[in-house]
């Protein structure tokens, strides 16, 4: 995987992106009680990748989807909070209760605020479709790498925000049998039994995964982490049209993960790591197609499906994803640029066919 040193936001003298989510902290995390709000992220994305110019006309487009911070209820407080966890309704009480930890008269900082939440949030990953997770890597991100300002850590309170009050484990899963790689764990997740409505009721059935991804020391997890974060991305390429949108979270919800280690402890790597595979894992069963795609055959086992690699430069195919304009493609194009091997831009380009552009 590629160092993340393209776009740096310290570079940007517009301050489009402070602008942006600004803009955007006077809504809430999601819409009609469940979808969420995506433009925290994909704002992220588009100014870390050259692509500032194009936010603000983005979030015009995007600024119908957008809804109010729901009513607050009463204040989530260090005494209290595991009744409140979990609990949708208390979304602005939880991110009110964050926004004074970064940035109330007795505020902390940010790290220490992460490391603290980071165990007690982690076992809930999946929870409102890995959202909430990978909105909180898109903040670490910010912070670890430019200047850190009132808008970049108000960011990190949303975001945490979000996935404490969605906060929900996966059911009680059994081991499967090892798998030697990434790539071959994910081939192995079996898909649950009832492959149609909404994540929820997918992760309901799961039952079982493959082992992978054990790690007796901090270094090998990130080393693991990095490897399924590749292997998750390149699986798009042949797999990714069994549901274009979701299945993108199998490689943006790992990588939120690996974004984050960096402002973590060494101690919990192996954990996030673990965490990491159980979303990536769960995606894929709720989502993956029984048969790859393979763009010479009308039909190849999975695998064996090679996968036609694009001739774009990684710059090119962030360009022609900020064109397009949705959401999930413009993330999704983002993390494989972390990846930045041919296959994974390969599966970037495949997102941008596969997804109905917005613009």
């Amino acid at each position: 995987m590629s160092d993340d040193t393209r776009g740096d936001q310290s570079a940007d003298t517009t301050g489009t992106l402070d602008e942006a989510l600004e803009r955007l902290h006077a809504s809430g995390p999601e819409r009609h009680g469940w979808l969420s709000n995506h433009a925290p992220m994909a704002v992220e994305a588009l100014v870390r990748n050259g692509q500032a110019r194009t936010v603000h006309r983005w979030l015009d487009r995007y600024a119908h989807k957008l809804e109010e911070l729901p009513p607050a209820r009463r204040p989530v407080t260090a005494d209290d909070w595991r009744e409140a966890l979990g609990d949708p309704s208390r979304i602005t009480d939880w991110t009110r209760f964050f926004a004074r930890e970064l940035d109330g008269p007795e505020a902390r900082p940010w790290r220490e605020v992460l490391a603290e939440w980071w165990p007690r949030l982690l076992p809930g990953i999946a929870a409102g479709a890995t959202h909430p997770a990978i909105r909180t890597g898109h903040a670490v991100r910010t912070l670890l790498t430019s200047p850190e300002t009132a808008p970049r850590r108000a960011e990190l309170a949303h975001a945490l925000g979000y996935w404490a009050a969605r906060h929900q484990p996966l059911p009680p899963l059994a081991p499967l049998a090892v798998a030697p790689s990434a790539a071959a764990a994910l081939d192995a997740v079996p898909p649950v039994p009832e492959q149609e409505g909404g994540i929820r009721h997918r992760l309901d059935q799961l039952t079982a995964f493959p082992r992978w991804g054990a790690a007796p020391d901090p270094d090998t997890a990130k080393a693991l982490l990095t490897e399924l974060v590749a292997a998750a991305t390149r699986r798009y390429a042949t797999h990714g049209h069994g549901e274009p949108v979701m299945l993108v979270h199998a490689a943006t919800a790992p990588n939120a993960v690996l974004r984050a280690l960096p402002a973590l402890p060494r101690e919990l790597w192996a954990p996030s790591l673990a965490a990491a595979w159980t979303a990536a894992a769960a995606v894929t069963a709720a989502y993956t197609p029984h048969e790859a795609h393979n763009p010479h055959e009308a039909h190849t086992p999975r695998e064996s499906a090679p996968y036609a690699r694009t001739a774009l430069t990684a710059e090119e195919v962030f360009e022609r994803a900020a064109a397009h304009g949705d959401d999930h493609t413009i993330k999704f194009t983002d993390t494989a640029l972390d990846v930045g091997d041919p296959l994974a831009l390969a599966a970037a380009a495949r997102s941008i066919e596969l997804n109905p552009p917005v613009f």
